[in-house]
């Protein structure tokens, strides 16, 4: 059986351990090869060797370097300690987002599960959260939540699109979320007044078809906007885990609605680029 391939990035904080605690508990019905990473984050002029040998370019002690590369080493000892030799930890040196998005597109990583504190208002705008930052650039699909989930169960999915879109998507982790727990699926579009909800189920069923999908229910609602939708579904219906594409668009004040959900939402969202 093919293991899902975990990486799970760590700053030793609380919200790592949440995103471990789930993948934890998702390894009790999915078989998963889970790693962690942390990234030092240093200048590209700041690397280190196979053989662990450290070089800058001088604007940084390289045995400053040392030292918190020695630490992080001790860190992640200690969480195999905790967690189990069966986990696979990893350091490495550079810019937060890029390595860690390099470093799961170059591993070939099924899922990067992430913990995040959230972000509203003027953070949002400015700066956002590494999870959100992860998910704008990564090809890899991202699992992230914002509280301890060690409780789920996974009965019932949101799948949120524009189901118009007549584009063939990967669904791949989908799927193995499918196939593993038997959950009912429900798609959800969120639509303005001028869409026809008949056209819409249409468009539903197609996709359906399209991708092999069973056990589903069409719900089409009227709101604002998507993240609203979504927010305000979930107030009706007690979903388990919510899946949304995203285009991935970059700029310094764009924030999708995925982004935003990301956030916002307090329940465990996979988030998967769009073709």
């Amino acid at each position: 059986m093919h293991k899902l391939k975990v990486l799970i990035p760590t700053d030793f904080s609380i919200q790592a351990d949440y995103a471990y605690i789930l993948i934890n508990r998702l390894r009790e019905t999915l078989a998963m090869e889970i790693h962690f990473l942390h990234v030092l984050n240093f200048p590209d002029t700041v690397t280190v060797d196979s053989s662990g040998e450290i070089s800058t370019c001088g604007e940084i002690d390289a045995g400053y370097v040392a030292v918190q590369w020695e630490l992080t080493q001790q860190k992640l000892a200690a969480l195999k300690s905790t967690y189990g030799n069966e986990i696979q930890t990893h350091v490495t040196i550079g810019r937060t987002t890029e390595s860690i998005v390099a470093f799961a597109e170059n591993g070939s990583f099924d899922v990067i599960a992430m913990g995040t504190k959230g972000a509203w208002g003027l953070k949002e705008r400015l700066s956002g959260t590494e999870t959100q930052h992860v998910a704008r650039k990564t090809s890899v699909p991202v699992l992230s939540l914002m509280c301890d989930r060690s409780e789920l169960n996974i009965k019932h999915v949101l799948l949120v699109h524009d189901f118009s879109d007549e584009e063939q998507q990967d669904l791949g982790l989908i799927r193995k979320f499918l196939s593993a727990f038997h959950p009912t699926l429900h798609l959800l579009q969120v639509i303005q007044k001028d869409r026809e909800i008949e056209r819409v189920e249409h468009a539903m069923d197609n996709f359906a078809e399209r991708h092999g999908l069973q056990n589903y229910q069409k719900h089409v609602l009227n709101d604002r906007d998507v993240e609203s939708g979504v927010i305000h579904f979930n107030q009706m219906n007690n979903m388990d885990l919510v899946c949304i594409g995203t285009h991935q668009k970059p700029g310094l004040f764009h924030t999708s609605a995925t982004e935003k959900l990301i956030n916002h939402l307090f329940k465990p969202v996979i988030s998967f680029p769009l073709n």
